[in-house]
C-alpha cells in the first residue's frame, strides 16, 4: 500500500531522489529556466513537503508552496519538485501525489494552485498529468517571466 506523508527533504534517500531531478531539469533546460528547489529550498517555511512511500521504499516526492497574498485576499500555492522514482513510474504515483497537494490546498482554502513545468518533450508527461487534473495554461504567476522553455500552469479550486 502506498502512503503519502509529511517528509524532510533532507532524508538520504530525498535528497539524492531531488538531486537527480536537479540534474535532470540541467541537463533538459537551460540554467535560467530551471526553477526546480533543491533540499534546502524545500525546507523553507512557506512549503510543506511529501514523500510518497511503499512498505518505507521512497516512490516520490512533492511540495506545495504557499505565495504570499495581501490579507484579505484568497490564498494562493505553487506545486513543487513532483518527482517519481524511475522503479516506481506508471504505477500512478504521481497521479496520488497531485490529488494529495490538492486535497491539502483545499483544506487550508487556497483559490489557486499553480505550477511552471518545461516545454521540452522531456516534460510533456507532466503536462499531460496536470491537464488530466484541470490544470489550464496561464500566464506566468509570482514573479515569473515569459520564457520559451517554460509553460505556466493553473487550477481554480
Amino acid at each position: 500500500m502506498i502512503s503519502i506523508e509529511r517528509d524532510s527533504p533532507e532524508r538520504d534517500d530525498v535528497h539524492r531522489l531531488l538531486s537527480e531531478h536537479l540534474a535532470d531539469m540541467f541537463a533538459t533546460s537551460p540554467p535560467e529556466s530551471v526553477h526546480a528547489l533543491d533540499h534546502s529550498a524545500l525546507s523553507a517555511p512557506s512549503i510543506t513537503f511529501w514523500t510518497a512511500r511503499e512498505q518505507g521504499a521512497l516512490l516520490g516526492c512533492g511540495a506545495l508552496k504557499l505565495l504570499g497574498s495581501t490579507p484579505g485576499a484568497a490564498g494562493k500555492g505553487e506545486i513543487k519538485s513532483m518527482r517519481t522514482t524511475t522503479s516506481a513510474r506508471g504505477r500512478g504515483v504521481a497521479s496520488l501525489m497531485l490529488r494529495h497537494i490538492l486535497a491539502d490546498a483545499r483544506s487550508r482554502n487556497l483559490e489557486r494552485v499553480y505550477l511552471e513545468t518545461g516545454t521540452e518533450d522531456y516534460f510533456a508527461p507532466a503536462r499531460r498529468l496536470y491537464a488530466r487534473h484541470g490544470f489550464t495554461e496561464c500566464a506566468p504567476f509570482a514573479g515569473y517571466v515569459l520564457d520559451p522553455h517554460s509553460v505556466f500552469m493553473e487550477l481554480r479550486l
